[in-house]
């Protein structure tokens, strides 16, 4: 039923487009506009068998490759490369459309999970930035008017469609990411909403300014009904449009309650869809006096099914210990739920730094290889492949036109920008897309171990030099690196039963290390990840 329905939906599309064109005073574009949507026939009436969505199996199984993007900046054009979207200068914001042609690049790249910022309609007073900071929700049910191509008759709701329909065929599936706060124009709508402070002011959490918190509890100490159904109302509309999970952005400011209500009713719906909690068992409460805050392990009683794994301050780990007792943390806590619990990668998402700005390549190639074998569901930005420094032109700039009552182009330096209509993520490190490449194809070849292999710390005789190993069976694959930034190191890794006549399989070195009996001797550069095979070697 659900199937032909859309596919009704798809033809009623269709003939509106053409009642359209025909009604069309200027015939030129109309026909442009029929030919561009042409293009899209194939995918339109296409009869494939409807999406089954498996998202929850594949995260909980760390078989997940999630990369996230911005709606807003993924497809946009500039063409004057000034780094800022100026429609009326010629160039192209995002929108679902544009961004439609480029989900094939994200396949190639042995991505199999997509995860879009928030977008829902935002804020415009109070603002940061000039068009909005995604995370200042302005509606539980409507999606953000700047991500609609209105060069034609669809509404966004329909071109969300389109878009989620077309990642689903790539066989992409798509998380989205839901706010945790209010923005300043919804608090003076819906005050009933909103936690007051002593003068009666929506209050502002942490140092978020744009945004205002929401009230949980009503009076009587129960959870606030219209909260929990305006919650409800945006995971309906996701799942009307397709989208196969969500990412609650801080989601431990909401108690367990609130979101065992919320996550029991979307699973009525669709079983396998997905809870992303950002959040951390490190991390400490943004909104102090004004909340309590709910522990992973309460949001994973909830329903969550993942959270952050600790990995924010990567390049201030200055130890191997660091990294052991990170995943020894999170995999004792999965233990606790069975094994049905994991973690998502944060070693760079959109709230750090780039990358490049705080390692440069060599911290890159570590953090790729992180990824990829630790036992993590690996999550990348948009724009990391190619090594994004993050650094615009405008950075804090007077702007000349202003989508919302803040005129300066508000950024945080080498962040992923949030705030404005923004250029196309993407750096000038070509030849990273490569290693990046070679980096998922091995993960995909040796996904019996990388995903089902145990992980086994391996002591060294320098603290800065971490090593470990996922094995499975007689296959093991060794990874190890040298954390200081600055000095090339050298140690021993201590392998059981290694042999100088073991045989060693490079995946990333320039030349096998030398081995004795029990241990390896190393020499690495500065933030050097070096990868290896090994059979037949029992530790």
């Amino acid at each position: 039923g659900n199937f032909f329905a859309g596919l009704f939906l798809k033809f009623n599309n269709f003939f509106c487009y053409i009642l359209y064109i025909m009604k069309s005073k200027v015939f030129i574009r109309g026909f442009v506009l029929f030919a561009l949507y042409f293009a899209f026939l194939p995918q339109v009436f296409a009869l494939e068998k409807e999406w089954s969505n498996d998202l929850r199996t594949l995260f909980i199984g760390n078989k997940s490759v999630i990369y996230a993007l911005n709606i807003r900046s993924f497809g946009a054009k500039d063409l004057n490369n000034d780094d800022i979207i100026e429609p009326s200068a010629g160039d192209e914001a995002g929108t679902f459309l544009n961004a439609i042609p480029r989900l094939k690049e994200l396949t190639k790249l042995g991505i199999n999970t997509i995860y879009l910022l928030p977008v829902t309609k935002t804020g415009k007073l109070k603002a940061l930035g000039t068009a909005g900071s995604l995370y200042a929700l302005d509606s539980f049910d409507r999606l953000n008017p700047q991500l609609d191509d209105t060069n034609n008759p669809l509404s966004v709701e329909e071109e969300a469609k389109m878009f989620i329909d077309e990642a689903h065929r790539l066989g992409l599936r798509v998380i989205v990411d839901i706010p945790s706060c209010g923005s300043y124009d919804m608090s003076l709508e819906r005050p009933d909403l909103f936690i007051k402070d002593k003068d009666g002011n929506a209050v502002v959490p942490a140092d978020w300014t744009d945004v205002r918190l929401f009230k949980v509890y009503d009076e009587n100490g129960k959870l606030n009904r219209t909260l929990v159904e305006n919650y409800e109302s945006m995971i309906k509309m996701l799942q009307d449009l397709g989208a196969d999970g969500i990412r609650a952005d801080v989601a431990a400011i909401k108690p367990y309650e609130f979101w065992k209500e919320i996550i029991d009713y979307a699973r009525m719906k669709d079983p396998q869809f997905l809870f992303i909690a950002e959040a951390c068992p490190v991390w400490t409460n943004p909104i102090k006096q004004w909340g309590a805050y709910t522990p992973v392990e309460k949001l994973l009683e909830a329903g969550f099914d993942g959270y952050y794994g600790d990995w924010a301050g990567f390049e201030d780990f200055t130890k191997a210990k660091d990294i052991t007792k990170r995943i020894k943390s999170d995999l004792k806590i999965s233990k606790q739920f069975n094994s049905q619990k994991t973690t998502m990668a944060s070693f760079a998402t959109h709230d750090q730094q780039s990358v490049i700005v705080r390692g440069g390549v060599p911290l890159w190639e570590m953090i790729t290889w992180l990824n990829v074998t630790l036992p993590v569901n690996p999550y990348f930005l948009d724009g990391y492949v190619t090594g994004d420094s993050y650094i615009y032109r405008y950075e804090n700039k007077k702007a000349s036109r202003s989508l919302t009552d803040d005129d300066y182009y508000f950024v945080h330096r080498a962040k992923f920008d949030i705030f404005n209509l923004s250029r196309r993520p993407g750096g000038n490190y070509k030849e990273l897309e490569e290693k990046f490449i070679k980096a998922m194809k091995f993960k995909y070849w040796a996904k019996s171990i990388l995903v089902e292999g145990k992980f086994v710390p391996l002591k060294t005789n320098n603290p800065s030099i971490f090593a470990y190993a996922r094995k499975n069976g007689d296959d093991a694959v060794i990874v190890m690196g040298n954390l200081n930034k600055e000095h090339e190191l050298e140690g021993k890794v201590f392998i059981r039963n290694i042999k100088e006549t073991s045989f060693v399989s490079p995946v990333l070195m320039e030349e096998a290390p030398l081995v004795k009996r029990g241990k390896m001797l190393v020499k690495l550069k500065p933030y050097e990840v070096q990868v290896f095979m090994l059979n037949k070697v029992n530790f």
